[in-house]
């Protein structure tokens, strides 16, 4: 790795050296959810407004928020899904600029976001890779192959936590829905709106008696290629397991 690569970073996406974005160019503003398929296999969430938990309090929620690297075999519901899915990416309302107001902030409510999930052991659900398509609140199959459990687990250099997870949310970044307002500046904004995903997460999993481990530790090339992005344009940008304490 290049000495002093992460000071360069941190001064070559100052808003000093910012040029002319593509918005202010007038170019035209990307999608605010990745395309999909018609034939694509579309499984429904629970409406989040229905799903009853027995919650706790804010309080109880940070105080007893901490890393869990050890599940037990019990499955998630499927509302228990949909209800970690919309406390961390939900979508309240699209409004006319147009844009996304999430149950989460990020820079200039750009949400780069799109959350992909490696599922192992949610009730009603095959294993395999999933996208949610936040907009619809529904999930999408994108591999159930055989082989995707050990592609994502060994990217994440099989840590012990990944095959006993429930489900293991991969965070990847859409890189010109942020970079079209931010230009350079929006690779500070993926990392620091990935933190505010993964908090929220960690918080509604005790409302669940879940746990939650971050997982920053990856090979990057190895994650991207297992759902299949180019490392460029969409690329993994944080992952969690989730399971049941």
């Amino acid at each position: 790795m290049e000495k002093n690569i992460g000071k360069r970073f941190m001064e070559e996406t100052k808003y000093k050296y910012a040029v002319e974005s593509d918005q202010q160019k007038g170019l035209k503003q990307p999608p605010l959810q990745l395309e999909y398929s018609s034939d694509s296999n579309i499984i429904d969430l629970p409406e989040p407004k229905n799903i009853e938990i027995h919650s706790i309090s804010l309080r109880e929620a940070i105080e007893n928020r901490k890393s869990l690297r050890k599940y037990s075999n019990q499955a998630l519901t499927l509302e228990e899904l949909s209800y970690l899915l919309w406390c961390t990416q939900g979508v309240k309302q699209v409004v006319s600029r147009p844009a996304t107001i999430r149950t989460v902030p990020s820079a200039g409510a750009r949400h780069a976001f799109e959350t992909y999930l490696m599922i192992n052991n949610v009730e009603g659900i095959k294993s395999g890779l999933y996208r949610f398509l936040a907009i619809e609140h529904k999930l999408i199959e994108v591999d159930l192959s055989d082989e995707i459990g050990s592609k994502v687990n060994d990217a994440c250099f099989n840590q012990p936590m990944m095959e006993p997870s429930a489900v293991t949310f991969v965070w990847i970044a859409v890189a010109y829905r942020m970079k079209w307002r931010y230009g350079e500046r929006s690779y500070r904004y993926y990392h620091l709106d990935a933190g505010h995903v993964c908090q929220n997460l960690y918080l509604a999993a005790e409302d669940i008696d879940s746990g939650v481990c971050a997982i920053a530790a990856f090979d990057d090339e190895k994650i991207n290629n297992a759902l299949n992005l180019d490392g460029l344009e969409q690329f993994t940008v944080y992952i969690a397991t989730v399971g049941k304490k």
